[in-house]
């Protein structure tokens, strides 16, 4: 296929356009997005296809400025998630191959493993599902008792637990800045896209808030938190819409009372996995995090609203029919949120040595999580795709941890589209 002309037409008519034949695409494949899983795919497609010339755009100074930059640093086993599903299998996958990655390029990091603590009856049932559904994953996982956890760790009560060996913890930060230079990629900071043109035939153009065009035969869209705006710039519908949802975290100023990683049972009814104690690669303990509606998408705190972006979440059906099947648990994650009395309390079900005065609060995260019209969360990674554009809807945690295989699959994806450009 000749490469194409892009031309833009009258800016002040709000229309720029794909024109005529004869000057060469800015690259071939060009992705939306400098968190982990955008720069994951560009490092995939240059191992996959060497020669492809791949532009990244990311609207921050800098990447992982997001998700993956304001995670609590846990590679996951994956023995949360549904057998067979994506999150399972790149999960596992992709913990055994981050640690691998961490080890190649020196990044810190440490295989700790973790406890999964009930301290109430009516949890051991889902305990012992968790037992089940790790060793259908592969990953190996001991049963113990209550007495058994202070081997592990002195300070944490329960009636049982799971310990799960393959659970690590890394800096997902520098693992980003890594993928950014091993890739090759064009790398463009400060490109914040709000235009997408895209021609049948001809490929994509999108225009960044500076005025810039870029141009290229292939589009994936990896803007996390604006994955779904992405979708509808470039014309796709995505049938999800974005609803962002805080996680508020704490530091435990007495470190020595968790050793590694603490986890409660989550709630199967949601993708959300519950107050947990986390020593990090830094040797700080993250506590956290809750789980509250987001008045931003980069609503880092109450304090931080759009109205826009509000407007956009309420005028979506699935918001509302999400809160109203949910609002009995939003209601505890606000409480958490509101009064850090209710927050310790949380913690004190599995450390009931920690006092108010042991928590300070620390930053904040915002997941992006995808709700379905009927109101349903989306449970798994969902990948899309459109007419040159491949789209990545839903990739909160554990995606961090599924980076790697998650960045293979967008990269085949994309490289199928361009072959057959």
């Amino acid at each position: 296929m000749k490469p194409l002309s892009v031309a833009q037409c009258t800016i002040g008519s709000g229309r720029w356009c794909l024109v005529g034949a004869g000057t060469a695409y800015d690259g071939d494949v060009l992705v939306v997005g400098g968190g982990i899983v955008g720069l994951s795919t560009a490092y995939a497609i240059t191992r996959a296809a060497p020669g492809t010339r791949v532009t990244v755009l990311e609207k921050e100074p800098a990447p992982a400025r997001h998700q993956t930059g304001r995670n609590s640093g846990v590679i996951h086993s994956g023995i949360y998630y549904r057998p067979g599903s994506l999150k399972a299998r790149y999960a596992v996958r992709g913990a055994a191959e981050m640690i691998k990655f961490c080890a190649e390029y020196d990044l810190p990091h440490a295989v700790t493993g973790k406890l999964i603590v009930a301290t109430e009856r009516d949890e051991l049932p889902r305990l012992h599902a968790l037992v089940q559904r790790g060793r259908e994953n592969g990953i190996p996982v001991q049963e113990l008792s209550g007495a058994q956890i202070a081997e592990h760790e002195p300070e944490v009560r329960g009636l049982a637990a799971i310990h799960v060996q393959t659970t690590g913890i890394c800096d997902y930060g520098a693992v980003a800045r890594q993928l950014a230079e091993a890739s090759g990629a064009e790398i463009r900071y400060g490109a914040e896209v709000v235009q997408v043109d895209r021609r049948a035939g001809l490929g994509v153009a999108v225009r960044t808030a500076r005025g810039d065009v870029v141009r290229a035969r292939v589009l994936v869209n990896c803007a996390g938190l604006y994955c779904d705006r992405i979708a509808e710039l470039t014309g796709d519908e995505p049938e999800v819409r974005i609803v962002p949802f805080r996680g508020e975290y704490y530091e435990l100023a007495r470190t020595e009372l968790v050793r590694g990683l603490v986890y409660p049972v989550p709630d199967p009814a949601f993708p959300f996995l519950g107050v947990h104690l986390t020593r990090g690669i830094d040797g700080g303990v993250h506590v956290g995090p809750n789980a509250v509606p987001a008045l931003a998408r980069e609503g880092y705190g109450w304090g931080v609203v759009r109205p826009g972006e509000v407007a956009r979440t309420v005028a979506w059906p699935g918001a509302w029919r999400m809160g109203r099947r949910h609002w009995r648990y939003g209601l505890g994650e606000l409480r958490r949120s509101v009064s850090k009395g209710a927050f310790v309390a949380a913690v004190r079900r599995m450390l009931p040595a920690v006092e108010e005065e042991d928590l300070v609060r620390a930053g904040a995260g915002v997941r992006a999580q995808a709700v379905l019209r009927d109101g349903g969360l989306v449970d798994d990674f969902l990948i899309r795709e459109g007419d040159r554009a491949v789209h990545v809807l839903n990739a909160p945690s554990p995606a961090a941890t599924a980076s790697l295989p998650i960045g293979r699959e967008v990269a085949r994806r994309a490289l199928a589209v361009l072959e057959s450009a």
